[in-house]
């Protein structure tokens, strides 16, 4: 299941998005997500450790039907707080999800696969439940920001303490392995994490700078294999009747001559 965040995880998570900066990292990540998803009216999105809603926002108004699900209570009452009734908030885990094959449009992992214990797992029950695709977005291990996240943890251990961050390869072996050689869309954002302002804005939403191995957020978008549960069932065998010869039917009889 991984960990789950406590009330006071859940207080410090959002009041992380009040810190100077955090509001433009969140955009640009958010950006980098929904481009990947290119939503369109009237599908299904499932958000995947969905947490207080914040990555749901920017999806409420353009017609969606949408479902978050989280594995903490206190995550899913803030987020209740924040989405009302726009949105089908569920309590469950990324590795067991509650939901029929292919229920979904897309399925999003957006900063949830870090805190999973099974994070293959997850991916999978992600392209068990999505029919067209799977958005993921996953902290960059390789990536400043995140480098100075996990020493800083070391000393003040924070949210990011709990989070296993993740490289590029070490995602798309995972999608590998579970789906084979599928095509794999990604992008990273957040190259200069310390700096803000228009131009770096624009500067990051280059799609060539987007192809860095080093951005802070890693996304990718993939096209998930058709996955069933299915369950054993009990094979009926039926032997094979012997019939007898109709009464007054002739039998032709072969006589080999040598």
């Amino acid at each position: 299941m991984g960990y789950v965040f406590d009330f006071k995880d859940a207080d410090l998570y959002d009041a992380g998005f009040d810190k100077p900066g955090s509001q433009y990292r969140l955009e640009l990540e958010i950006r980098l997500i929904l481009g990947l998803m290119d939503p369109k009216k009237g599908e299904r999105i499932l958000d995947i450790g969905c947490g207080t809603g914040i990555s749901l926002v920017p999806l409420l108004d353009r017609g969606l039907n949408l479902t978050g699900i989280d594995a903490s209570p206190y995550m899913l009452d803030k987020a209740h707080d924040r989405l009302g009734d726009r949105v089908d908030l569920h309590r469950g885990i990324a590795e067991d999800l509650p939901f029929e094959d292919n229920a979904f449009d897309t399925a999003l992992l957006f900063t949830s696969l870090e805190f999973t214990d099974r994070p293959a797992k997850a991916i999978e029950e992600a392209c068990r439940v999505a029919k067209d695709r799977v958005v993921i977005g996953v902290l960059n291990r390789y990536a400043p920001l995140n480098m100075a996240r996990r020493i800083r943890g070391f000393f003040s251990p924070d949210v990011y303490s709990k989070a296993h961050f993740f490289s590029i390869g070490e995602v798309k072996q995972m999608l590998f392995s579970i789906l084979g050689n599928v095509p794999v869309l990604w992008r990273t954002t957040l190259q200069f994490p310390f700096l803000t302002g228009r131009v770096v804005s624009y500067i990051e939403n280059i799609r060539l700078v987007q192809k860095s191995y080093y951005g802070t957020m890693i996304g990718m978008r993939i096209k998930p294999v058709p996955k069933f549960r299915t369950r054993p069932l009990a094979l009926k065998i039926q032997k094979r009747k012997a019939y007898k010869p109709t009464p007054g039917m002739a039998t032709r009889q072969f006589i080999i001559k040598n």
